[in-house]
Formats: C-alpha cells, structure tokens, sequence
C-alpha cells in the first residue's frame, strides 16, 4: 500500500513544480523562438505574457523580478535585431509588469482573508463535530466527515456519542441549508443533546428536549426566504448491558445493519416529525429497538451519502455494498466507504 502511493504523490508534486515554474519556460521559450526566428515574426513582443502568467501565482516581488529579467531579455534582441520595434514592446513590458504587481498583491490579500474565513469556519465546524472517544465499554464508535466539494468546509451535518446512565446514546442529522446559519442550528441542536441525553430517561423526551432547542434557535435567527429551517436527526440508546438497540428517527436515513453477513435497513414503524416541526404536525415520537449482537456494524450516515451520483447519474448503492463487506473494524469501514 505505502509503495502504491508513492509514485502519485511524487507526480503530483512534479505537476505543482512545473506549473509554478511555467512563467519562467515561457519567458525561455518565447526569447529562445524571438532569437532562433526571422524578425519578421516579432515573437519578442509576447514577453509581456510571461509577468501576467506570474501574477497568477507568484508574489510581487518574484513578478517585478521577472518582468525586469523580460525587459533585459527585450533590450538584448534589440541589440542582436535592431528592427524589432523594442521601444513599443519594452514599454508593454513595464506597463503589463506593473499591473501584473498590483493584480499579484491584490490576490494576497484575498488569499489571507480567505484562509481566516476558512479557520473561522474550521473552529465553527468543530463545534459541532467535536472528537468522539473511540471506545464506550464494549462499543467501538469511529466518524468521519467529507464535504461534497473541496470548498464545502462547513455545512449543517451534525453528530454525537455520550455514555450515560441509561446506555450510550447516539445523535446524528441534517439541518437544511449551509454556511454558519445552519452550524448555528446544529450546535443547538447537538448541545441540547449532549444535555438532555445525560438528564432525560427516555428518548421521546429527549427528542422533545431538541425541538424545542431548535424551534427557540429558528425563533431568534430566522432563516433566509421562505422556506422553513428544519433539521432531520436520529437518535439511538445502546444499553450497556447491550443485546438490542432503540432507534427515534425523525426524516433520517435509515440506519444499515450488518449482522454476520446479514444487512437489516432499521427502518422505524411510525414516522417522527422533523426537528422545529412538531408544532406544526404534533409531537408524536416513536422509538422502535432491534435486536443486536457483539461483533454487528451499525452505520450512521447523511443523505450526502445515499444521494451520491456516479458519473452516469446512478445514485451509489449504499445498501449493496454495505451488504458485501467482510466483518471489519469500523475505522477500515470508513476507510473503504
């Protein structure tokens, strides 16, 4: 496995090498054609193209050097072809060297402003998916989150573990919407948990506990538009003594199963209303509890999983290749999902 990743990780960086350094090959390009062609062709009066390229990676400084190294390069054709024009094409040189400076700091600064954003939205983010312990007694629990996009640092996914009197206790769910609104009303949602999960015997309760921490949220920052903000969650009692696992699912994916080989979708019996909607459509919660055994893998996830699309517009089949993998830890399941 080490061996098998090397040699990317070597190309990649070859890749990132010579796209830096293409300002510098086109300048040795463009003077080696300028030089080894007839006048006629005027290849010299693309140098001004070599400090515009730098401006779009390289800082200011770097980008005034090459422009000068262009302007040199400019006033030495013009001493081997004296019919070039040189005074025109100097003069683009500086005036393109010039703006390309200015476009280069410009691009700095919003370079830092955006890497402040992104710790701003990091800290946010790990709010709300703070580290978990790994082990609870006999239960292993791992997480993982991806963003859909590689700019996506923060969304309104939101996840919990706690051990309490009553058996560990799992929250996982979805507010509708993205950016630092929908954080806000996952860490109340997540912090009502992490309280109402330790003081609450049972889990309707506990659900009540999260609408009404969410409806208070929506309350006092409402959402953008017409829509309503709202939020899908599942919460989830192991007891300690284990054997079975009580499940309130409120418009959450279902949680998957695989129980030696077997794949069981926990799906509830009776719907449950969505976080910030039980008002609206009444606070009627339904825990449903199954069956479990030492050695299962339960799988806890968001619809940015089931809802994936493969090139050809299938969604991926979760449930397909949840039911195909061997028994495994459950880091190494994460790994391979």
């Amino acid at each position: 496995m080490i061996d098998s990743v090397r040699p990317r990780l070597r190309r990649r960086h070859g890749r990132g090498t010579l796209v830096r350094l293409s300002p510098v090959i086109l300048t040795v390009v463009i003077a080696s054609l300028a030089y080894a062609t007839p006048p006629e062709m005027a290849f010299s009066r693309l140098l001004p193209a070599a400090p515009a390229l730098a401006a779009a990676m390289w800082p200011v400084l770097p980008t005034v050097l090459l422009g000068t190294v262009c302007l040199l390069l400019m006033i030495g054709l013009s001493l081997v072809f004296p019919d070039l024009g040189t005074w025109w094409t100097c003069a683009g040189i500086i005036a393109v060297t010039v703006a390309a400076a200015y476009g280069s700091h410009v691009r700095l600064q919003r370079e830092r402003t955006l890497f402040h954003v992104r710790l701003v939205a990091d800290a946010a983010q790990h709010v709300v998916l703070s580290p978990m312990p790994r082990r609870f007694g006999l239960l292993e629990v791992e997480s993982l989150y991806l963003a859909a996009a590689a700019e996506a640092r923060i969304g309104g996914d939101f996840y919990e573990v706690v051990d309490t009197p009553y058996g560990v206790r799992l929250l996982i769910g979805d507010v509708r919407g993205k950016g630092l609104p929908a954080v806000g009303a996952a860490a109340a949602i997540v912090n009502a948990f992490r309280e109402a999960a330790y003081g609450e015997a049972d889990l309707v309760d506990v659900a009540r506990r999260l609408d009404a921490s969410s409806a208070r949220y929506n309350a006092a920052f409402p959402p953008d538009g017409p829509m309503e903000r709202f939020a899908t969650a599942l919460l989830a009692e192991i007891p300690h003594e284990g054997g079975r696992i009580d499940i309130l699912n409120c418009g959450h994916p279902p949680p998957l199963l695989l129980t030696r080989g077997r794949l069981r979708v926990l799906e509830s019996a009776a719907p449950s209303p969505l976080l910030s909607l039980a008002e609206l459509i009444g606070d009627h919660y339904h825990v449903d509890s199954f069956d479990v055994a030492p050695g299962d893998l339960l799988l806890l996830y968001t619809d940015g999983v089931a809802e994936t699309r493969a090139l050809d517009g299938e969604f991926f089949p979760l449930a397909a290749w949840m039911r195909r993998q061997p028994p495994t830890p459950p880091r190494d399941l994460l790994t391979a999902l």
